[in-house]
């Protein structure tokens, strides 16, 4: 009798603290029928747990009634949609029949396994666009109206596009949650290829910096053991043996180490730009860089070939890695491409794991400044005049003309926090004009570079050889100019980080897929601690990004650089195997070696989007994921088309 007293008194105090809940609730919600509130007190018929469970039970009566349907219906069972948004129905069945219309709508594909797509729905969904007109530039004049409805479109779009990268980013994580373990059974079920024997590539590498510290010691070492007394440096005063060079240093090879060669970037180079130049001079010693790390010295870049195939060797060793170094064109004289191209022909530049690049120091002023050059347009004539006479006349130009074809891309490179003061508009001074010792604007080099790129490609794919990309270093620091240039003109870019500060320019590289070649560590030692480095966020968001090295020299310990960027990245940012290889896929999307090797690196369907371009076999790539990636690229690429239609 007691125990039931007590249970009834319980009873009516949570019955008059239910009561006075709604009250508090609904005075705070006041207008419910506007909001479409739930009350969390009441379990509504039509909430989506409910719904669930009845569509469940739908399923099995209909599979035992039908046998003919029922592998169909537990197909589609197992797909199981998660609305995100409050029903506003006002019965049971027409919800129920509002989940089916979702699940019968979503594509359908022979190889991706069943998973729970993550369908969102509601005003947080969509929003209101307003588009902005644009074509592809031209002349100067046509970019600058392009570059100033860019601005405009940046101004006006800035909380869209917010709520839409907000949108991504929280929608990725859903998915996670709903089918993380699909993706590894996925992978765990795919037979032979794991991380370790997928294809990836180092699509940000330089020559000069390509090995690590370890590896450069070892050779000077060794140099030393071997060249002693060759002559291998001139002077103004005399020619120097190797025994002589170092002993000028006041040093002995034997001696050095790691730390007395100094070429590693640490917290001293952090936002000194300067000092990080500065460490590609071993032991501080501009005469060892001459030597060992430089194309154009008195033993013709001997030493710096036998490293970089040293390199190579290692790639090859290592068999699913390659990389793309790239070696440098200043535009101080015309005869920089021939003896680039004899040094790569006479010494066998050649690794099947590498191709190449060519990078642009912005370093125009430092040149004008000593009299090299009288102009800018000669820097550009003195980069770009060599390379159309070789594919017009290529007999005429044997060593260039068989360089050329080892070259995939033009890279723009320097310091990005150095202001010019310039902003590139029509009133510019033409190339051939600008004869003031100031270095032109960021803008100002990637639109000739660009210019010169378009027009070098047309007359090679004219006469049947292969064209070039542009891929200029962006975003590492700088105004957000850079980016907005890149996006116009460049086919990818390297660094990318100053797009999180720009919700307009990272939605519009996520729309175009623009390829980002990423370098946490490099970053970490520059300008962006490794924390704070936007990777796993753009990652999360569908960018197309790319794990790269950037210097190995400066940035990393082992013999394996690219798989050491990997490995770091996997555990700061805690990294599926599925997040790994995806990465890994895109790189090899992202670079520049042939239509032939993708092929047979990702599947002969590779330029197909979604799914049906992934071949698991090849990219351990989750099927689920690129549904998912694909799916979610449509959805807001829809958005935009709905946009257009509205305004019409």
């Amino acid at each position: 009798a007691a125990y039931r007293h007590l249970s009834g008194f319980g009873k009516k105090i949570d019955d008059a603290m239910r009561s006075f809940a709604e009250k508090v609730f609904a005075s705070e919600v006041k207008d419910e029928g506007g909001r479409h509130e739930i009350s969390p007190f009441d379990v509504d018929e039509i909430c989506p747990i409910s719904l669930r469970e009845m569509q469940a039970h739908i399923f099995h009566m209909e599979s035992l009634s039908m046998s003919s349907d029922g592998r169909r219906k537990r197909r589609f069972q197992g797909r199981k949609t998660v609305n995100l948004s409050i029903p506003q129905s006002e019965t049971s069945s027409t919800k129920l029949s509002h989940i089916e219309e979702l699940i019968s709508s979503s594509p359908t594909y022979e190889s991706v396994p069943d998973f729970q797509r993550v369908q969102i729905t509601g005003d947080y969904a969509s929003g209101e666009w307003k588009p902005q007109g644009g074509k592809a530039a031209q002349s100067r004049d046509e970019r600058k109206g392009d570059r100033e409805e860019l601005y405009n479109f940046i101004f006006h779009s800035k909380t869209y596009t917010h709520r839409r990268l907000k949108f991504l980013s929280s929608k990725f994580q859903v998915h996670q949650m709903l089918n993380e373990m699909d993706e590894l059974k996925e992978l765990k079920n795919n037979p032979h290829r794991d991380f370790y024997n997928c294809r990836k590539v180092d699509t940000h590498i330089h020559a000069a910096a390509c090995m690590n510290q370890k590896h450069l010691l070892r050779f000077i070492k060794k140099s030393y053991q071997i060249d002693a007394d060759r002559v291998v440096y001139s002077t103004k005063e005399k020619n120097l043996t190797l025994k002589e060079l170092f002993a000028k240093l006041n040093m002995h090879p034997y001696d050095l180490t790691v730390d007395s060669l100094d070429v590693h970037a640490g917290r001293q180079t952090f936002q000194r730009f300067d000092k990080f130049n500065d460490k590609y001079n071993p032991v501080g010693a501009s005469e060892l860089r001459d030597l060992y790390l430089k194309t154009d010295n008195y033993i013709n870049g001997e030493y710096f070939a036998t490293i970089i195939k040293e390199v190579g060797a290692d790639l090859v060793e290592a068999k699913y890695q390659h990389a793309e170094p790239r070696l440098s064109i200043y535009g101080r004289s015309p005869d920089e491409w021939s003896k680039l191209s004899s040094w790569f022909v006479c010494n066998r530049i050649y690794c099947p794991n590498m191709t190449w690049m060519i990078q642009v120091p912005r370093i125009y002023d430092v040149f004008r400044s000593k009299n090299f050059l009288p102009h800018f347009g000669k820097m550009l004539e003195n980069i770009f005049l060599p390379v159309f006479e070789a594919t017009i006349n290529p007999q005429a130009h044997p060593d260039l003309s068989v360089f050329l074809k080892h070259i995939t891309g033009f890279d723009s490179v320097d310091d990005e926090s150095k202001h010019s003061g310039h902003m590139f508009s029509s009133k510019s001074p033409k190339p051939e004009e600008w004869t003031m010792e100031n270095n032109p604007s960021y803008t100002y080099y990637a639109y000739y570079m660009y210019a010169n790129i378009t027009l070098l490609n047309s007359l090679r794919k004219e006469r049947g050889m292969n064209t070039f990309l542009f891929r200029p270093h962006c975003g590492e620091a700088g105004a957000l100019t850079h980016l907005m240039t890149a996006f116009m003109i460049a086919d990818n870019i390297s660094h990318g980080l100053n797009l999180k500060k720009s919700p307009v320019l990272q939605y519009l590289f996520f729309l175009a897929q623009i390829p980002i070649a990423m370098s946490p560590l490099s970053n970490n030692s520059l300008f962006l601690e490794y924390a704070k480095n936007p990777f796993l966020d753009f990652l999360q968001k569908g960018l197309m990004i790319s794990l790269s090295t950037d210097d190995p020299m400066q940035f990393h310990f082992t013999k394996e650089p690219l798989m050491e960027e990997y490995a770091i990245a996997a555990q700061v940012f805690k990294l599926s195997t599925c997040d790994m290889c995806e990465v890994a896929r895109n790189s090899v999307l992202q670079c520049g070696i042939s239509h032939e090797e993708k092929a047979k690196f990702l599947g002969n369907n590779y330029l197909e989007e979604g799914p049906v371009g992934n071949d698991i076999r090849r990219t351990n790539v989750a099927q689920i994921r690129m549904a998912y990636r694909y799916e979610t690229w449509c959805y807001e690429l829809n958005l935009i088309a709905e946009g257009l239609k509205s305004t019409e």
